[in-house]
């Protein structure tokens, strides 16, 4: 038999081997070569932290008393990873975008970043850790008692109390080396990740080897194992549906409730894709710690003497069987189950006590000095060491108070329910967005309080804290309020009845004050962004352009994260706004990434906290932290997501207030429109007139007959042409002009164009015309005579307005991603760029109307012409005078 000193050095050796773990794990992640100890494999071992010593001692024990319900504790979390994957990756995804740093953290940002809820479930949350640290001191306590007892006669057998509090102080001084060594901007434990997963491995390889020596080495098998099962009691084990049903569900709930779960789960998540393998991989383990429970449960207690603690069993059968190895590893399985658990646990109760209550009684009584000189990473430090140490001590005081003397399965229990409170908390506010603050601090507070009432407080026992006479006759002998039959509900199991009474109060609260109360503007953003959290493609946006000072800011952010990490934030986010070299604005985008940056050290409510005391000025209290998102915030809804985008506004007034100019040049184009069109429609109107009655008078002679004629002949044509283009422009945008399809080539058509144009009888003997022919024998399919209006007007346009002294007209031709693209440029002075954006509108007209002639028209023409013919007109800036380019489909085109 291995002596009782070995024991205690095999185990101090057993933590210094985890010590080195950890620190080597630290030392190389500070160094950037974390490589494969982010794998998928690591975070499913972490997650097996909810194997505890209650699993790993207390499934056997649970097996000896109970048959198969030892099951159900295995079987909800199985059902959770394989069934509700969906509901895991949402956390994670959330943790990630939001950086939650806790249960806690996740309640408060999820309903308007209050620290009045976190507040709440941090102290819930060390209650209910209470009892269950507590557990994990009892098991290592009567492992070391069942060694020392097994040593024989002579044997020095420790005081449980001593050593469950040198185990406390133990625990407590690792979780403070390796949990609290710095802030991490992710709140993630590389080290302490690695060591829980080489525990995981550690007890695992316990348990299956026990397993492996009890159906090999004492039974002759499987088949005399499964033969003993049914020769034994536990063959005539009645299943009872109402407390299976009711372990199974809070087991599944205590898997992402629980703090330390929610810890490995959500928070030391690495990447969210290794969810994917924990969906099978942790089933599997699952699986594997149970296999053996059976066996070891059916041949202890036909082994051991009558009497035993059948929660000892997995230690005790081979320290009976002589088998002092196979016990010294059983004892580790048994101290890594323990220790992971207490230091994971510790390690979140620490963060959630920091971040929600130290933090904003130092935000309350420092109102207005976020930016003065202090360490806020030491302050938070220090609560969060001293934190561990007081969780320790809660639970060193629950075990001598409750005597330690309880199953372990059933103090386990008790805490799976108080964690549980949370459960409607947060599934309202993950899928329920009319889930109000003020609803889930009525359902925590009554859900708890009934938990207190019906289950911890009587866990107890005796008279230590609720009396014997309250328990029998209710309190001041109200009956119907008996802790383990309220409401005359008697004969329920207690567990069942705590768990159905604390959860019906729990949500009903919810329900009830959430549709009573109204969501205000930061809970309605960060409700849909939790609730649509795989629609989102950014973080919430709660805060308006501030007039905070950047190095305000920067004081704050390196009091947090240190003054290197912080500026190296400061100075990327100067870069992205395009300001190298100097402190970024203050946008609302800015601010945003800052209060994230914090939050993965101090936590999200305490981080908006001291943001918006230097951006908003506001006063911050215990009772209510948040200064809600500043007036100036704009929340606009949009397929049930809220978007605050003040730059979006400022580019929409931007636009607005182009459109508006555009408008009013437009209206001043539409009066001098009409008063061009009743110049133009008089003119040749009374030409006609005089000229007419001059011919009816009579008394002319033949020439002069024929010459007023003409006069007539050429005022009606002029008159016949203003009223085509009005024509041709209406049937045009009225979408009435019916197009014809002919075979042409594109030179033939600029040809006719420059004819037209009178290009042919110029007098101007100086204008230049410059073409590439070969590149215009283009065969093209579409409408000949409305193209060549196109082109006429172009080349009459550069003739009217090109002001060079030389004029010179260059018309190119080129294909251009499925296109045929002809361009006229001249070399005139061009378009002045405020005219640009409306000389295709039909009221635009530039110049002078008595040296251009016509009624501004001709590019309003052609720009419906393009349109019908599935082309466009453009004009083209920077070539030096006016450039307009004429786009065609080249999709029936070819080289002629």
């Amino acid at each position: 038999m291995i002596p009782f000193n070995i024991l205690v050095l095999s185990c101090l050796g057993y933590v210094f081997f985890l010590f080195f773990v950890a620190f080597a794990v630290e030392r190389r992640a500070a160094a950037g070569g974390i490589g494969w100890l982010r794998s998928p494999w690591i975070y499913t071992l972490s997650l097996s932290i909810y194997c505890t010593a209650w699993t790993f001692y207390g499934a056997v024990g649970s097996a000896a008393r109970s048959g198969l319900e030892f099951v159900t504790i295995y079987l909800g979390p199985t059902l959770v990873f394989i069934g509700w994957w969906s509901l895991l990756r949402k956390l994670v995804r959330i943790g990630k975008t939001q950086r939650i740093t806790s249960i806690a953290d996740l309640i408060s940002s999820r309903y308007g970043k209050s620290n009045a809820l976190g507040v709440i479930v941090t102290l819930m949350a060390v209650v209910a850790a209470t009892p269950y640290i507590a557990l994990q001191l009892q098991s290592v306590t009567l492992s070391f008692g069942a060694f020392a007892s097994a040593a024989g006669e002579g044997a020095m057998v420790p005081d449980p109390r001593v050593t469950a509090l040198w185990v406390a102080v133990g625990l407590a001084l690792f979780t403070v080396l390796f949990g609290t060594r710095n802030l991490d901007a992710n709140e993630q434990h590389q080290g302490v990740v690695t060591a829980i997963a080489v525990e995981a491995v550690v007890k695992l390889v316990a348990l299956l080897a026990v397993g492996v020596f009890v159906v090999w080495g004492v039974a002759d098998g499987p088949a005399d194992i499964l033969a003993r099962i049914e020769a034994s009691p536990l063959a005539e084990w009645q299943m009872h549906p109402a407390r299976w049903a009711g372990i199974t569900f809070l087991s599944a709930a205590a898997v992402i409730t629980l703090p330390r779960m929610f810890q490995v789960l959500v928070v030391e998540n690495a990447d969210e894709r290794h969810l994917a393998t924990a969906a099978w991989a942790f089933p599997a383990y699952l699986f594997l710690m149970c296999l053996f429970v059976l066996p070891i449960a059916v041949v202890g207690l036909e082994t051991l003497p009558a009497g035993s603690n059948p929660d000892l069993l997995v230690l005790t059968l081979p320290l009976h069987m002589d088998r002092g190895w196979l016990a010294m590893l059983a004892f580790l399985g048994g101290f890594s189950s323990a220790t992971a658990m207490v230091i994971v646990a510790a390690i979140a109760l620490a963060t959630m006590v920091s971040n929600h209550v130290v933090m904003p009684l130092w935000l309350a009584a420092r109102y207005g000095r976020a930016t003065q000189s202090g360490d806020v990473r030491a302050i938070v430090l220090r609560a969060r060491r001293l934190t561990i140490g007081g969780v320790l001590a809660l639970g060193y005081a629950y075990y001598r108070f409750s005597g330690g003397g309880a199953a372990l399965a059933s103090i386990g229990l008790i805490s799976f329910a108080g964690a549980a409170q949370v459960l409607p908390a947060m599934l309202g506010g993950l899928y329920w967005r009319g889930a109000t603050r003020a609803g889930a601090a009525a359902g925590l507070i009554l859900g708890f309080a009934v938990w207190l009432y019906t289950l911890f407080l009587p866990s107890f026992g005796g008279n230590a804290l609720i009396s014997a006479q309250v328990m029998a006759h209710g309190p001041f002998g109200i009956g119907w309020l008996r802790p383990h039959a309220l409401f005359g509900i008697a004969g329920m199991d207690p567990l069942l009845h705590a768990l159905f009474w604390s959860l019906a109060a729990n949500t009903l609260a919810l329900c009830v004050g959430s549709l009573l109360t109204f969501p205000n503007p930061v809970e309605r953003l960060q409700g849909a962004q939790f609730v649509n959290a795989f629609d989102q493609a950014g973080g919430t946006r709660g805060w308006a352009r501030g007039t905070a000072e950047a190095e305000d800011l920067l004081v704050m952010a390196q009091r947090i994260l240190g003054a290197e990490e912080a500026q190296a934030f400061f100075l990327a986010a100067a870069r992205g706004q395009g300001k190298a070299g100097y402190l970024p604005d203050t946008t609302p985008d800015f601010l945003e990434s800052l209060e994230r940056r914090l939050a993965g050290s101090v936590g999200g409510a305490t981080a908006h906290a001291m943001v918006a005391q230097i951006v908003g000025g506001a006063a911050v209290s215990v009772e209510d932290l948040m200064a809600v998102a500043n007036e100036t915030a704009q929340i606009m809804e949009y397929s049930s997501q809220i978007e605050v985008k003040s730059e979006e506004l400022a580019r929409t007034a931007r636009a607005l207030r182009e459109a508006n100019a555009k408008l009013t040049r437009l209206s001043v184009q539409k009066d001098a429109f009409l008063s061009q069109i009743s110049h133009e429609l008089r003119t040749p109107m009374t030409s006609i007139r005089a000229f007419s009655e001059i011919l009816m008078e009579g008394g002319l002679d033949a020439s002069e007959r024929a010459r007023f004629a003409g006069v007539i002949h050429a005022e009606a044509l002029r008159l016949t042409r203003l009223l085509d283009g009005l024509l041709d422009l209406s049937v045009l945008e009225n979408g009435k002009v019916r197009l014809t399809s002919e075979r042409v080539v594109l030179q033939v058509l600029i040809d006719r164009a420059l004819a037209a144009a009178g290009h042919a009888g110029d007098t101007r003997r100086d204008w230049v015309i410059e073409r590439d022919r070969a590149a215009e024998m283009v065969e093209l399919t579409t409408d000949p005579d409305r193209l060549s209006q196109v082109f006429i007007n172009l080349v009459s346009n550069a003739r009217k307005y090109c002001d060079a002294a030389r004029p010179r007209l260059r018309i190119s031709v080129r294909r251009r991603e499925g296109r045929i693209e002809v361009e006229f440029a001249d070399n005139g002075a061009g378009i002045p760029a405020d005219a640009q954006t409306i000389i295709f509108e039909k009221f635009a007209r530039l110049g002078d109307s008595s040296h251009a002639g016509g009624a501004g028209l001709g590019l309003a023409i052609c720009r419906e012409i393009m349109a019908r013919m599935g082309g466009a007109i453009t004009y083209v800036p920077g070539q030096g005078g006016a450039a307009f380019r004429v786009s065609l489909p080249s999709a029936a085109a070819k080289a002629a």
